[in-house]
């Protein structure tokens, strides 16, 4: 599978994007989400592992671009945060519109549980 990370740690795309190809995946990473709609429209990923806290454009605030673009509006994307509680993930998932959630630091076991679910 072939998927995009998006996120402003350099340490937290670094350990995510080595677990995905430790588990046989393909991973494209972007450091912030200017021009990443175009690369979505463009390019065919499985799903984006998107971050929440980031400093120009915030995912939520990146998440509803993507959702009201009618190109992008059925990516699947999974929130990779360290905003962990209850509270936080269902906002992610209900109200932003996420589709799924996974909480920092991620693991190999975690990550393996969520790609379960997009396969």
């Amino acid at each position: 599978m072939r998927f995009l990370v998006i996120d402003d740690s350099a340490m937290d795309r670094h350990l995510l994007t080595s677990l995905l190809e430790e588990l046989g995946h393909q991973a494209d990473v972007c450091s912030n989400t200017e021009g990443v709609l175009d690369k979505i429209a463009l390019e065919n990923y499985d799903s984006v592992f998107l971050d929440i806290v980031m400093p120009e454009q915030d995912g939520y605030k990146f998440l509803r671009s993507l959702r009201t673009n009618p190109a992008t509006a059925k990516q699947h994307v999974i929130f990779c945060s360290s905003k962990k509680t209850n509270l936080e993930i269902d906002y992610g998932l209900r109200r932003a519109g996420a589709n799924d959630y996974l909480v920092k630091p991620v693991t190999k076991e975690n990550v393996a549980q969520i790609l379960q679910k997009v396969a």
